[in-house]
């Protein structure tokens, strides 16, 4: 048994699990896991570099995630980095900074890199069972980028591609830095046209319309599969492997749509960091989903932090 620390940092948020693994039986015990709205993307897509009151709210983050690690003890520590940090043009500040406070290097990986970690972590649970049809399409839905991976066992084909929650709401979204609200008619499809454009790219690489099972990751989908089930607070229990159709995601892509930030902000599981990129988040679900012919959508808590933290082990 490994006692490791994980750290995933992303466009929109950081989080952080400790947890007790065993790799020979697969045993997971999970001490702590939680998670800082950071926006560590904030403004990348459009300048090309961090922010840096966006590096000094992560770095903040990091300080916290440092006392925690030590007091837990882990004996491993893995700290990845995605999408805003792979765009940046100041990303050694990152890095820099990240060290000073982690004691690690942090790693910036690739799209492929983030693809493989994203689906381990989703499917250790669901490999070998039988409640769940094969192959899966994991889809894992960030604020910088969607990840695409197919397989059963093992992946079988993996692709990246820019059309996260916060990049889509920054490019379309948003005037003079303020979120438009609710978006016109033709914001929206501009956003529609670009996902269009980014899935016609992941299915030149990865089969999409070929997984007998489509599983959905991160704040996105969990958000949703929380509106969906109509939940009062929020509860990664009752969300994790829950399933939402195609359907409701429609539905409740359109009243995101309809809705002003006051009224997003009033949903009981939404996390004031999601408020404003919820809504390009769905659109990405319901655009994957149409194109995929899924159904459903089986919702993960389980993604790339849990997968960090078995390749830490």
């Amino acid at each position: 048994m490994t006692r490791v620390a994980a750290v995933d940092c992303g466009t929109n948020s950081i989080r952080l699990l400790v947890a007790d693994l065993d790799p020979a039986t697969g045993s997971f015990t999970e001490l702590d896991r939680r998670m800082t709205i950071v926006r560590l993307g904030q403004g990348v897509d459009r300048t090309g570099r961090l922010a840096p009151e966006a590096l000094e709210r992560t770095f903040a983050a990091c300080r916290e995630y440092a006392a925690a690690i030590g007091e837990l003890g882990a004996e491993r520590v893995r700290f990845v980095a995605t999408s805003a940090s792979r765009d940046a043009e100041n990303s050694a500040d990152f890095v820099a900074g990240v060290r000073d406070i982690l004691g690690v290097e942090p790693e910036v990986i690739t799209g492929d890199q983030e693809a493989q970690l994203s689906f381990d972590g989703a499917t250790k649970e669901l490999t070998g069972g039988d409640h769940l049809a094969k192959p899966y399409l994991v889809v894992d839905i960030g604020g910088g980028s969607t990840e695409f991976v197919l397989g059963s066992d093992a992946v079988a084909a993996a692709r990246s591609v820019d059309i996260g929650c916060v990049r889509m709401t920054e490019r379309h979204l948003t005037e003079d830095g303020t979120v438009v609200d609710p978006p016109t008619h033709d914001r929206v499809a501009a956003i529609r046209k670009d996902i269009e454009a980014a899935l016609d790219v992941a299915a030149a690489t990865v089969p999409l319309t070929e997984a007998a099972t489509l599983v959905g990751l991160a704040g996105t989908v969990t958000t949703i599969a929380g509106i969906a089930l109509e939940l009062t607070a929020y509860d990664s229990e009752a969300i994790h492997h829950s399933r939402v159709t195609r359907g409701q995601v429609r539905a409740i892509t359109e009243r995101l749509l309809r809705s002003t930030h006051e009224e997003r902000a009033a949903i009981p599981v939404m996390h004031p960091g999601r408020v404003d990129v919820i809504a390009a988040g769905a659109l990405v679900l319901l655009a994957v989903m149409e194109r995929t012919g899924a159904h459903e959508v089986v919702v993960s808590e389980h993604d790339i932090l849990d997968g960090i933290a078995w390749s830490a082990a």
